[in-house]
């Protein structure tokens, strides 16, 4: 069964992207809208209306805090998964293991694990990680270790190459036994890391091509590892009534760009050593000649700005839906939607493209 997974705006959200990752407003500057406490239950009670499994709440400098925010959400729904992350070199095993087992126990066993190891040395910095990259990987590892073991067992001791435990536990017990560990990473050591120690790996799309050779690669590694994964892959999506309108409503996302915008995304870029947002950098250079279209339905228009899952879908929900059942026949039986203005977009992705999406996996598997 495919599981749909979209996204808490937990930095904030508006119709068009005037200023990227440094916080969203409007062409005067004025942010549109804040991720108040109402606007980000009012995304959690539509994802779940809309058919979503589970909410990403993303970490980051600005960001809300994913722990906090999840603890608020579990009381405003029923039925929906809670993603929320832990950072190895922000937070302890035994510390982030307790949030967790608070939070599962409390929303009846809704809470889901989402590793993030971070791709910023700059933004690290201002946790106080400086650790180099492969060395943060290594460290991951260690994370994901202890967190399973915290997760299984009643007493933990350990001595390792970052952390050492003494008779760790972890209270309360959690209500859905050990959970998925979902990771990505697309260094070569983040894709050993997530070989040896991930249950689900999540990567931003890419052109179906591209998307086919990294998921084929990632089997591969798993293979090798003696181990198997569930995998999630994520996409923007921005919809139209017709395909013409789709595209004129992808151009007006960006109509408000400014060179400000553009010169932080290229700095980001440049003092950052995350191996997928240079990927995903390289596509979109790869389709401005052609308006950054870089296949069939798949435009990297928003990469000029955004850094990480940037890549959109666009058409209409038919269009998008075919798309969708497309890379979910490459091996990925999670999939990651979103897009601007947040609210309006997953409400409408609930009522068009969910049901479309399943409708077409009913028949292929029939």
């Amino acid at each position: 069964m495919v599981e749909f997974i979209t996204m808490a705006p937990t930095s904030g959200d508006g119709t068009s992207i005037a200023s990227g990752n440094a916080g969203w407003t409007d062409a005067k500057g004025a942010t549109e809208r804040k991720p108040s406490i109402e606007y980000i239950q009012a995304i959690a009670k539509a994802a779940e209306k809309g058919g979503f499994n589970s909410l990403l709440l993303p970490t980051g400098t600005g960001c809300l805090d994913s722990v906090t925010v999840a603890a608020n959400l579990i009381s405003h729904t029923k039925t929906l998964k809670f993603l929320f992350a832990a950072r190895p070199g922000v937070m302890s095993p035994t510390t982030f293991a307790k949030q967790f087992a608070t939070i599962d126990n409390w929303s009846e066993g809704r809470a889901q694990v989402n590793i993030v190891t971070g791709g910023s040395p700059e933004e690290l910095a201002g946790y106080g990680d400086f650790i180099p990259h492969d060395t943060r990987y290594r460290r991951t590892e260690e994370y994901i270790h202890l967190l399973k073991r915290l997760f299984s067992e009643d007493s933990v001791t350990h001595e390792g190459e970052f952390y050492k435990l003494e008779n760790a536990s972890v209270f309360p017990p959690l209500k859905q036994g050990r959970p998925q560990i979902y990771f990505g990473g697309a260094s070569e050591a983040g894709k050993t890391a997530a070989a040896k120690y991930a249950d689900v790996y999540m990567m931003w799309g890419e052109t179906v091509e591209n998307t086919r050779e990294r998921i084929e690669e990632m089997k591969q590694l798993y293979r090798e590892a003696g181990r198997s994964a569930s995998y999630s892959v994520s996409f923007q999506v921005v919809l139209g009534k017709t395909e013409k309108e789709a595209w004129r409503n992808a151009e007006t996302l960006i109509q408000h760009l400014s060179p400000e915008a553009l010169a932080q995304k290229k700095a980001d870029r440049q003092k950052g050593d995350s191996i997928g947002v240079n990927r995903l950098h390289d596509l979109m250079e790869s389709g401005r000649k052609n308006n950054f279209v870089i296949g069939p339905n798949v435009w990297a228009g928003l990469t000029q700005v955004l850094s990480g899952n940037s890549i959109a879908l666009v058409g209409t929900p038919d269009q998008v839906a075919d798309r969708v059942a497309e890379f979910i026949g490459l091996g990925f039986d999670k999939v990651l939607l979103r897009g601007f203005p947040h609210l309006e977009l997953i409400t409408e992705i609930g009522q068009e493209v969910i049901p479309r999406v399943k409708q077409r996996l009913a028949v292929s598997s029939s």
